[in-house]
Order: structure tokens, then sequence, then C-alpha cells
């Protein structure tokens, strides 16, 4: 074999191992501060620690991972501030580019919006294979609706600083969903897309960064509370109207979540209970495999 074939193998190993673990990552199989060992990962995926190390450099790169100094790897805490961070400047960055796009946008442009709206508003939160976890299906979705709202602004230094944010931040995204089942999703992406499509950039703005801020604060210790609270005072209507998600008990006798083929027209299904189960203060479970943030555990070992 030749050093160019070698290396191609070696990345080839190396893509499937990292896609592998942030598959993993994102369905909870590895709990918030969990140590991520390169030697167990590549005894699991029968492969070399380099093509490891390799992977995990990049899941690193992608916001899944920390490199800790003198401790090896680790699925990101919980109440790390970087997703406070990040959420800050969201906030700062996007309602920005937001009102560019509805200022310059085009004919085009709205379809898109319809279009991304119209998939994600049909794509079940939860689906049935994917437990209680938020679904990868929902999560692309959702992604392509606000890529979408933005990418009317025709600046691609600003649309590239998106998607990196974006990416950086989608396990804390996920991990706020599952903590704030009560959160009217479905009326914030309503929401956005009326006022993007009606030209009104002051309130496609202000309905973005309450939507950053919703997603931030579910990642507090009183997350579910606090978002709660911020959604009811700015639409005290829609928080009364809407209905409680009925419960399913998963497989095993887990506690019960809400049946997973309800779509965002409705609001997403619940998440599996509140924050304050049995894991840490900020509802992330133990760093060591401990349980999730509604006492259960992340995985079988």
């Amino acid at each position: 074999m030749t050093e160019t074939a070698g290396t191609s193998a070696k990345q080839m190993l190396s893509e499937r191992v990292y896609a592998r673990l942030r598959e993993a990552v994102m369905r909870g199989e590895f709990a918030p501060g969990e140590a991520l060992r390169p030697q167990e990962l590549a005894k699991e995926h029968h492969v070399s620690l380099a093509v490891v190390r390799e992977a995990l450099v990049r899941a690193v790169g992608d916001g899944i991972a920390d490199r800790l100094p003198n401790r090896g790897f680790a699925v990101p805490a919980f109440s790390d501030r970087r997703w406070q961070e990040i959420a800050e400047a969201r906030r700062a960055v996007e309602p920005v580019v937001l009102r560019m796009a509805v200022e310059r946008g085009d004919l085009d442009w709205e379809a898109r919006i319809r279009a991304a709206h119209h998939r994600l508003a049909r794509t079940p939160v939860y689906a049935p294979e994917e437990g209680e976890h938020v679904s990868g299906a929902w999560s692309e979705a959702h992604h392509a609706f606000h890529r979408a709202l933005l990418d009317g602004c025709g600046n691609a230094v600003l649309l590239d600083t998106f998607d990196r944010m974006w990416t950086a931040s989608e396990l804390g995204r996920r991990w706020s969903v599952r903590r704030t089942p009560d959160r009217d999703f479905a009326g914030e992406h309503r929401r956005l897309e009326k006022a993007a499509l009606a030209r009104d950039a002051d309130t496609a703005a202000e309905v973005l960064a309450r939507h950053l801020t919703l997603t931030a604060a579910g990642l507090t210790a009183d997350g579910p509370a606090a978002a709660r609270t911020q959604e009811k005072a700015a639409h005290p209507a829609d928080a009364a109207r809407r209905a409680p998600v009925p419960a399913r008990r998963l497989p095993g006798g887990g506690r019960p979540v809400a049946a997973a083929v309800r779509v965002e027209a409705d609001g997403p299904a619940a998440g599996g209970g509140s924050a304050a189960g049995g894991g840490s203060a900020a509802g992330g479970g133990s760093a060591a495999g401990g349980a999730a943030g509604d006492g259960r555990p992340f995985r079988d070992r």
C-alpha cells in the first residue's frame, strides 16, 4: 500500500469513528462531562489509537468534546460557560444578519423560507427509533430553517460565521430542547417566518433574539422554569392555549415521555421530565457516566 493510500484509508476510518462518536454523544450515550477514553473507543471501533485521536480532535473542533489538560478528552460539561458565550455571540450577530436578509432578500428567498418552515413544522421533534432524544431529522430541518432566514443577506462571510456557531452549539441546543418540553418552539418559528415574510425587520430581529435567549435559558440550573417564565411573559395567550402532551412509557419501564409522533405544528414532544432529577445542579448528570437531567442513566454498562 502506498503512503497516499494509507493516509486515505486512515482518514476514512477517522471519519467513520467521528460520525459514530458524534451520534452517540448527541443521543446521550455519554453523559455531560463523561470521559472519552481513546483506548476504549479504539477497542470498540476496532481501529488504532491514532485514528481515534484524529476523530477526537475533530470532535473538539465541532464542540462535542473537550480536551482537558492532563485528563484527555471528555464530553463538555452541562454547565460549561461556552453555551452562554455562544448564545451571546449569536444574539450579537444573527439578528443583524436577519435584518440584512429582510432588506435584501428576493422572492426566491421568501420561497426558501416557506419551504424550510413547512418541512420543520411537519418533522417530528422525536422519532420512535431515537427514543427520548431529539431526532436527527428535526435537527437538520431546524438548521435549514434558520439558515434560510439568514441567507437572503447575501454575505458569505456572515453566513459562514452562522454555520460555525450553529455547529459549535448543536449539542447544547439538543440538551436545551430536551430540558424545556413545554416550550412553544412551533410558535416561535411561526413568528419568525411571519415577521421575515412581512418584511418587518424590527419584529423579526426581536423574535430571533428572544428565541436564542430561551435556548440559552434552557441550559442554566433553573433552565426549564426560566424558559417557561420568559415565554409566558412574552406570549401569554400562546402559553395559555397550549395543551399538555399525552405521555407514554419508554420500553423497559422508563419515565413517561411525550408521544414521539407529535410534530412541531403542535409543539415539540416532552423530552423526559424536568431537569431536577438525579443529575447535577445544572441538570447534566454526573461526570462519570451518571444520570441525565431527568435522573435516568445515559447508557447501560
